[in-house]
Protein backbone atom coordinates (compact mmCIF):
# COMPACT_ATOMS: atom_id res chain seq x y z
CA UNK A 1 0.00 0.00 0.00
CA UNK A 2 2.81 2.33 0.84
CA UNK A 3 4.85 1.39 -2.03
CA UNK A 4 1.72 2.34 -3.61
CA UNK A 5 0.96 5.56 -2.42
CA UNK A 6 5.16 6.22 -3.94
CA UNK A 7 4.69 5.08 -6.81
CA UNK A 8 1.18 7.32 -7.37
CA UNK A 9 3.10 9.95 -6.01
CA UNK A 10 5.95 9.58 -7.96
CA UNK A 11 4.26 9.39 -11.32
CA UNK A 12 2.68 12.04 -10.58
CA UNK A 13 5.27 14.50 -9.79
CA UNK A 14 7.09 13.22 -12.76
CA UNK A 15 3.84 14.17 -14.78
CA UNK A 16 3.84 17.32 -13.10
CA UNK A 17 6.83 17.85 -14.09
CA UNK A 18 6.93 16.54 -17.64
CA UNK A 19 3.61 18.92 -18.17
CA UNK A 20 6.31 21.79 -16.86
CA UNK A 21 9.01 21.16 -18.83
CA UNK A 22 6.61 20.63 -21.79
CA UNK A 23 5.68 24.39 -21.25
CA UNK A 24 8.25 25.91 -20.81
CA UNK A 25 9.27 24.35 -24.28
CA UNK A 26 6.35 25.79 -25.40
CA UNK A 27 6.34 28.79 -24.00
CA UNK A 28 10.16 29.64 -25.07
CA UNK A 29 9.89 29.37 -29.13
CA UNK A 30 6.07 30.91 -28.72
CA UNK A 31 7.37 33.65 -27.19
CA UNK A 32 10.51 33.87 -29.21
CA UNK A 33 8.29 33.56 -32.27
CA UNK A 34 5.85 35.86 -31.19
CA UNK A 35 8.55 38.37 -30.79
CA UNK A 36 10.28 37.74 -33.71
CA UNK A 37 6.85 37.90 -35.52
CA UNK A 38 6.27 41.90 -33.86
CA UNK A 39 9.43 42.70 -34.29
CA UNK A 40 9.49 41.85 -38.26
CA UNK A 41 6.03 43.51 -37.94
CA UNK A 42 7.57 46.54 -36.19
CA UNK A 43 10.22 46.59 -38.94
CA UNK A 44 8.06 46.27 -41.56
CA UNK A 45 5.98 49.02 -40.35
CA UNK A 46 9.10 51.31 -40.31
CA UNK A 47 10.41 50.26 -43.89
CA UNK A 48 6.62 50.95 -45.17
CA UNK A 49 7.10 54.68 -43.34
CA UNK A 50 10.54 55.30 -44.71
CA UNK A 51 9.15 53.91 -47.95
CA UNK A 52 6.05 56.48 -47.76
CA UNK A 53 7.90 59.22 -46.31
CA UNK A 54 10.71 59.04 -49.41
CA UNK A 55 7.99 58.01 -51.71
CA UNK A 56 6.16 61.31 -50.79
CA UNK A 57 9.44 63.82 -50.87
CA UNK A 58 10.28 62.36 -54.35
CA UNK A 59 7.19 62.95 -55.43
CA UNK A 60 6.47 66.40 -53.92
CA UNK A 61 9.78 67.22 -55.33
CA UNK A 62 9.03 66.13 -58.89
CA UNK A 63 5.89 68.32 -58.84
CA UNK A 64 7.86 71.50 -57.48
CA UNK A 65 10.13 70.80 -59.86
CA UNK A 66 7.45 70.14 -62.58
CA UNK A 67 5.65 73.66 -61.06
CA UNK A 68 8.77 75.54 -61.00
CA UNK A 69 8.87 74.27 -65.01
CA UNK A 70 5.77 74.99 -65.73
CA UNK A 71 6.14 78.79 -63.98
CA UNK A 72 9.27 78.67 -66.53
CA UNK A 73 6.58 78.33 -69.26
CA UNK A 74 5.31 81.79 -69.02
CA UNK A 75 8.78 83.44 -69.38
CA UNK A 76 9.73 81.76 -72.39
CA UNK A 77 6.71 82.05 -74.22
CA UNK A 78 6.80 85.78 -73.35
CA UNK A 79 10.39 85.06 -75.12
CA UNK A 80 8.58 83.86 -78.10
CA UNK A 81 6.15 86.98 -78.20
CA UNK A 82 9.11 89.36 -77.49
CA UNK A 83 10.71 87.44 -80.39
CA UNK A 84 7.11 87.80 -82.69
CA UNK A 85 7.01 91.41 -81.48
CA UNK A 86 10.67 91.87 -82.35
CA UNK A 87 9.66 90.38 -86.00
CA UNK A 88 6.80 92.61 -86.66
CA UNK A 89 8.58 95.91 -85.68
CA UNK A 90 11.49 94.63 -88.10
CA UNK A 91 8.96 94.07 -90.78
CA UNK A 92 7.44 97.83 -90.01
CA UNK A 93 10.87 99.02 -89.60
CA UNK A 94 11.53 98.10 -93.28
CA UNK A 95 9.11 100.48 -94.65
CA UNK A 96 9.88 101.07 -98.14
CA UNK A 97 12.44 98.12 -98.60
CA UNK A 98 9.59 95.55 -97.72
CA UNK A 99 6.78 93.98 -98.97
CA UNK A 100 4.94 97.66 -99.95
CA UNK A 101 8.44 99.15 -101.01
CA UNK A 102 8.70 96.47 -103.99
CA UNK A 103 8.14 98.68 -106.80
CA UNK A 104 5.25 97.74 -109.06
CA UNK A 105 5.84 96.19 -112.88
CA UNK A 106 3.51 96.34 -115.77
CA UNK A 107 2.78 92.49 -115.17
CA UNK A 108 1.97 93.15 -111.22
CA UNK A 109 -0.84 94.94 -112.74
CA UNK A 110 -4.30 95.14 -113.62
CA UNK A 111 -4.85 98.27 -116.32
CA UNK A 112 -7.88 100.07 -118.19
CA UNK A 113 -8.10 102.98 -120.06
CA UNK A 114 -11.18 105.00 -120.19
CA UNK A 115 -11.75 107.91 -122.48
CA UNK A 116 -12.93 110.95 -120.87
CA UNK A 117 -14.57 114.02 -121.75
CA UNK A 118 -13.66 116.52 -119.18
CA UNK A 119 -11.30 119.22 -119.90
CA UNK A 120 -11.42 118.76 -124.23
CA UNK A 121 -11.12 115.08 -123.48
CA UNK A 122 -8.75 112.60 -122.60
CA UNK A 123 -7.96 109.41 -121.48
CA UNK A 124 -7.81 108.13 -118.27
CA UNK A 125 -5.39 105.19 -117.27
CA UNK A 126 -6.63 103.06 -114.03
CA UNK A 127 -4.50 100.48 -112.23
CA UNK A 128 -4.74 98.17 -109.81
CA UNK A 129 -2.23 95.22 -107.95
CA UNK A 130 -3.76 91.71 -108.81
CA UNK A 131 -4.67 89.70 -106.34
CA UNK A 132 -1.95 88.83 -103.53
CA UNK A 133 0.33 91.08 -105.03
CA UNK A 134 1.12 94.51 -103.08
CA UNK A 135 3.73 96.80 -104.59
CA UNK A 136 4.26 100.79 -105.11
CA UNK A 137 4.41 102.72 -107.76
CA UNK A 138 7.20 105.14 -107.98
CA UNK A 139 7.20 108.70 -107.52
CA UNK A 140 7.92 109.01 -111.19
CA UNK A 141 6.06 110.19 -114.49
CA UNK A 142 4.45 106.75 -116.26
CA UNK A 143 5.69 105.94 -119.54
CA UNK A 144 3.32 106.14 -122.41
CA UNK A 145 3.75 106.09 -126.01
CA UNK A 146 2.00 106.18 -128.93
CA UNK A 147 2.42 104.53 -132.54
CA UNK A 148 5.25 102.90 -134.12
CA UNK A 149 7.58 105.62 -134.18
CA UNK A 150 7.80 105.91 -130.21
CA UNK A 151 6.33 109.40 -129.83
CA UNK A 152 6.34 109.35 -125.92
CA UNK A 153 3.86 112.13 -123.33
CA UNK A 154 5.49 114.93 -121.53
CA UNK A 155 4.63 115.65 -118.29
CA UNK A 156 1.14 117.17 -117.57
CA UNK A 157 2.32 118.44 -114.19
CA UNK A 158 4.93 120.66 -112.47
CA UNK A 159 6.43 118.14 -110.19
CA UNK A 160 7.24 114.49 -109.49
CA UNK A 161 4.25 112.87 -107.79
CA UNK A 162 4.38 110.81 -104.83
CA UNK A 163 4.60 107.25 -104.58
CA UNK A 164 1.23 105.19 -104.84
CA UNK A 165 1.20 102.29 -102.90
CA UNK A 166 -1.18 99.85 -103.92
CA UNK A 167 -3.22 96.12 -102.52
CA UNK A 168 -6.17 94.95 -102.81
CA UNK A 169 -8.89 97.46 -104.33
CA UNK A 170 -6.71 100.48 -103.92
CA UNK A 171 -6.27 102.13 -107.73
CA UNK A 172 -4.20 104.53 -108.78
CA UNK A 173 -5.06 106.89 -111.63
CA UNK A 174 -2.88 109.13 -114.71
CA UNK A 175 -4.32 111.14 -117.41
CA UNK A 176 -3.58 111.49 -120.63
CA UNK A 177 -4.33 114.47 -123.16
CA UNK A 178 -3.05 112.72 -126.36
CA UNK A 179 -3.10 116.38 -128.44
CA UNK A 180 -2.48 119.44 -127.03
CA UNK A 181 -1.70 121.75 -130.25
CA UNK A 182 -4.18 123.93 -131.83
CA UNK A 183 -3.47 122.51 -135.52
CA UNK A 184 -5.32 120.01 -137.87
CA UNK A 185 -1.99 117.80 -137.59
CA UNK A 186 -1.12 114.55 -135.59
CA UNK A 187 -1.77 111.01 -136.33
CA UNK A 188 -5.08 108.93 -135.70
CA UNK A 189 -4.22 105.44 -133.39
CA UNK A 190 -6.80 103.50 -131.17
CA UNK A 191 -4.54 102.48 -128.63
CA UNK A 192 -1.46 103.53 -126.39
CA UNK A 193 1.76 101.36 -124.37
CA UNK A 194 2.03 102.22 -120.97
CA UNK A 195 3.96 100.90 -118.31
CA UNK A 196 4.68 101.97 -114.50
CA UNK A 197 7.41 104.15 -115.50
CA UNK A 198 10.49 105.11 -117.35
CA UNK A 199 12.52 102.33 -115.24
CA UNK A 200 10.26 99.51 -115.24
CA UNK A 201 12.21 96.94 -116.62
CA UNK A 202 8.79 94.20 -117.42
CA UNK A 203 7.04 94.39 -120.62
CA UNK A 204 4.65 97.34 -121.81
CA UNK A 205 0.86 97.07 -121.76
CA UNK A 206 -1.16 97.83 -124.81
CA UNK A 207 -4.33 99.41 -124.02
CA UNK A 208 -7.26 100.29 -126.65
CA UNK A 209 -8.68 103.64 -126.64
CA UNK A 210 -10.72 104.01 -129.36
CA UNK A 211 -9.55 106.77 -132.48
CA UNK A 212 -7.32 109.42 -130.97
CA UNK A 213 -5.63 112.35 -132.69
CA UNK A 214 -1.77 112.49 -131.37
CA UNK A 215 0.00 115.56 -131.10
CA UNK A 216 2.40 116.12 -128.32
CA UNK A 217 1.09 114.06 -125.95
CA UNK A 218 0.97 114.93 -122.20
CA UNK A 219 0.58 112.61 -118.67
CA UNK A 220 -0.01 113.32 -115.34
CA UNK A 221 1.58 111.36 -112.04
CA UNK A 222 0.36 108.70 -110.59
CA UNK A 223 -2.88 109.79 -108.28
CA UNK A 224 -5.29 107.73 -105.68
CA UNK A 225 -8.18 110.24 -106.88
CA UNK A 226 -9.46 110.49 -110.87
CA UNK A 227 -10.53 114.26 -109.85
CA UNK A 228 -6.04 114.64 -109.39
CA UNK A 229 -5.16 112.68 -112.62
CA UNK A 230 -7.03 115.48 -115.30
CA UNK A 231 -3.87 116.66 -116.78
CA UNK A 232 -5.70 119.93 -118.76
CA UNK A 233 -4.98 120.74 -122.40
CA UNK A 234 -1.29 122.00 -122.16
CA UNK A 235 -1.73 124.65 -124.58
CA UNK A 236 0.02 126.81 -122.50
CA UNK A 237 2.93 124.91 -123.22
CA UNK A 238 3.30 125.56 -126.41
Amino acid sequence: MRKNLIRTTTLAAMAVAAVLSLSACEGGPGSAGTSSSRSAAQSADKGQEAEGGGGGKAVGSGADTSARSESGSPTGSSAAGNGTSASGSGGNGNGHTGRYGQVCGANDLTWNASSETQAGGYILISVKAKPGITCSLPAALPMVAFGSDGTQAGPAEQAVGEEVELSGATTAYAGVNPKTTNTNGGKELNEIITSVSEDDRTDPVSLHTGSITVDKPIVTNWHTTAQNAVPGDGVDSH
